[in-house]
């Protein structure tokens, strides 16, 4: 991770769960940290679960990515007060647990994919262009879930598992892009199983399910972004033990 030291990292989704671990062990790894979520005050109060160091290196910016406004402020923010960007983390992602044949649902659907499709692809586009402007070979990292490489037997998981089999195409077309236009980027998708995270909050899930913990994706990212320059993580898939999906 020496090549990320003092380098600039945005995280989506930093209030809770996995993007709050992320975004605090990038910090911890020497990066300056952008977190980014809605409730940016719970990204403030992540600096109290770091060392002095890292919490400086912690920055809260409100910014709901389903809000191409709000895009366009927080990079341009990230550019003229930090640099640019270096790594992002697209992290941001909701579930609306009706059944997709239901009607009435239309808010929720176009909820999910603002944020887990459109949301990515314009966090995407905007670290690109800053890494290319800079001539920066930096990282593009997208968390996915195992619902992107399959449709598990879960009840009212509505466009969820379809939002992720977008991420799935997406994070290819991104790589194919990326090597044709010549550039060195590298893009990465991490498609967990079950993490304990609010997300399945309201889930009709068996009590003894097996699950991961946030900090264990966080890992995955930091080994993803630890890798070599000529080395490209393309698709990580983690399951917790024993799960049944």
């Amino acid at each position: 991770m020496e090549r990320w030291n003092g380098r600039v990292a945005v995280v989506t989704g930093a209030s809770s769960g996995i993007g709050a671990a992320i975004a605090k062990d990038l910090a911890k790894a020497g990066l300056v940290t952008i977190g980014l979520a809605r409730r940016v005050e719970r990204v403030e109060e992540l600096r109290k679960d770091l060392p002095e160091q890292a919490a400086k290196r912690l920055h809260a910016i409100k910014c709901d990515v389903s809000n191409e406004a709000d895009i366009d402020a927080v990079f341009k923010q990230v550019e003229e007060q930090f640099g640019g960007c270096d790594v992002l983390i697209n992290n941001a992602g909701i579930l609306r647990t009706k059944p997709l044949l239901e009607l009435g649902t239309t808010a929720d659907i176009k909820a999910v994919l603002d944020t887990n499709v459109t949301g990515l692809v314009l966090c995407s586009q905007r670290a690109y262009q800053s890494m290319v402007k800079r001539s920066v070979d930096g990282h593009i990292v997208h968390i996915s879930s195992i619902a992107g490489h399959g449709v598990p037997n879960v009840p009212n998981m509505n466009v969820y598992p379809a939002s992720k089999h977008a991420v799935r195409a997406i994070t290819e077309t991104m790589r194919q892009e990326m090597r044709n236009a010549g550039k060195k980027i590298k893009v990465t998708s991490v498609s967990p199983g079950g993490v304990r995270t609010e997300i399945l909050d309201g889930m009709d899930l068996p009590a003894d399910m097996s699950l991961l913990q946030s900090e264990d994706i966080s890992a995955a990212v930091l080994y993803a972004l630890g890798t070599p320059p000529h080395v490209q993580v393309h698709e990580l898939i983690i399951k917790p033990v024993g799960e049944m999906y």
